[in-house]
């Protein structure tokens, strides 16, 4: 079963101004199904099997002429030294566009050689795993509680939802063994893989929560810096998100440690040893549902479409927060995500005394919508300016369009 992906459209028009398409994304994300399945035409080959990946590194220019464009190079990372190549193979027909297309699940190490080699000749993508909108294609979700939380333990990788009866926790299983084997001793050379898998456990624990390097490491029993190294190996094999606070002053003085967030909420659940049942009694599903609501507003807005504005989160040094800021046009709209049916209207208070203050500033920015994401049937206002919606709501939401 093919799950058709929003983020295409996006990607056929990079592939109309650049010769060359890179796309990043976690393993099993579905890079390589979505290229191959938009662009037939291309010739596909994988530099995961180490003797391809040698091959393109040893001897680039045989390379080329064994697998000649429009082509499909998977995991370009494992070959730094064919991107030179490459830059000459695009000069010599340098307004052919859509030619060289690459993935990479590495985005660190793939983005500095698509700097240093690639610059101004490659357009760039990233994909996240299925998005609501995605799976409910081919495959209707109630918003029952239940059927809600087994969305959440299962996760949006797309092998989960291609093959129904494959069991999350055997393929998550695998995928973080995989991971450990393959990513993270590549990336970085970790000594003792279980303490580094203690090290991302520990970390789903505070997934949604401030970021706190000083308690991490004390409760690894590492140092700050390998803390920072390691949080680095996550990010850039796709695994978790930094989310910045807003960094404008209207009137306090605003925390400034990021928040993070696991990418995908079936492996987050995964790694707190959750399913569907014991996911709705854990004092933790209010992490799980953020964790979910940030990871749909961060695939909407890569899908890219109207203004889909620029995402920050809000903690002022009195603990007041706010779980997402979306910065556009001028104007702050404050999102607040609870795992209620029918959200209240003190559910939004912190979201009213935080606007009312930056009306009261009177510097650059104004107050837009805002918005509590919970589960209801339809939105209702909760109060002025302030919005009950549900996760279906939220393209409207991250584009900045009226709701329907």
């Amino acid at each position: 079963m093919f799950f058709p992906r929003t983020v295409e459209q996006r990607l056929r028009k990079l592939c109309e101004a650049f010769p060359a398409v890179v796309m990043t994304g976690a393993r099993q994300a579905g890079k390589t199904t979505l290229l191959r399945e938009a662009f037939p035409e291309h010739h596909y080959v994988s530099l995961d099997l180490p003797t391809t990946a040698e091959q393109a590194e040893r001897n680039p220019d045989l390379f080329l002429r064994r697998h000649p464009a429009p082509m499909l190079i998977d995991e370009i990372q494992y070959a730094p030294g064919l991107f030179r190549h490459l830059k000459s193979a695009i000069d010599e027909r340098r307004h052919d566009m859509g030619r060289f297309l690459l993935t990479g699940s590495q985005h660190f190490s793939l983005m500095r050689e698509v700097s240093d080699s690639l610059a101004g000749r490659c357009g760039v993508a990233e994909l996240e795993n299925l998005s609501l909108q995605e799976i409910e294609a081919k495959t209707p979700i109630a918003d029952t509680p239940s059927e809600l939380a087994a969305l959440l333990t299962r996760g949006q990788f797309p092998e989960l939802w291609r093959v129904p009866e494959l069991p999350a926790r055997e393929f998550y299983s695998a995928y973080v063994a995989t991971y450990l084997e393959r990513d993270v001793r590549q990336i970085l050379n970790v000594g003792n893989l279980r303490t580094f898998e203690r090290f991302v456990r520990l970390l789903a624990t505070r997934s949604a929560r401030q970021l706190n390097k000083s308690d991490l490491a004390r409760d690894t029993g590492i140092s700050v810096n390998a803390v920072t190294s390691w949080l680095s190996v996550l990010q850039t094999s796709g695994q978790i998100s930094l989310l910045e606070p807003w960094y404008v002053n209207f009137g306090k003085r605003l925390a400034k440690a990021p928040r993070v967030f696991f990418r995908d909420s079936g492996l987050l659940c995964f790694l707190l040893n959750l399913d569907r049942d014991t996911v709705l009694t854990t004092p933790l599903l209010g992490a799980v549902w953020e964790t979910f609501v940030f990871a749909e507003m961060r695939k909407l807005s890569e899908a890219g479409g109207a203004n889909p504005g620029s995402l920050w989160t809000y903690r002022d040094l009195s603990r007041r927060e706010i779980d997402f800021v979306i910065e556009r046009a001028g104007t702050l709209s404050f999102v607040e995500c609870k795992w209620q049916e029918q959200p209240h209207g003190r559910d939004a208070g912190t979201i009213r005394k935080v606007s009312a203050e930056l009306e009261a500033a009177g510097g650059p920015w104004s107050p837009g919508p805002h918005f509590v994401v919970g589960r209801p049937a339809s939105s209702y206002d909760l109060d002025a300016g302030v919005t009950a919606v549900g996760v279906r709501d939220l393209p409207a939401v991250v584009a900045g369009t009226p709701l329907s």
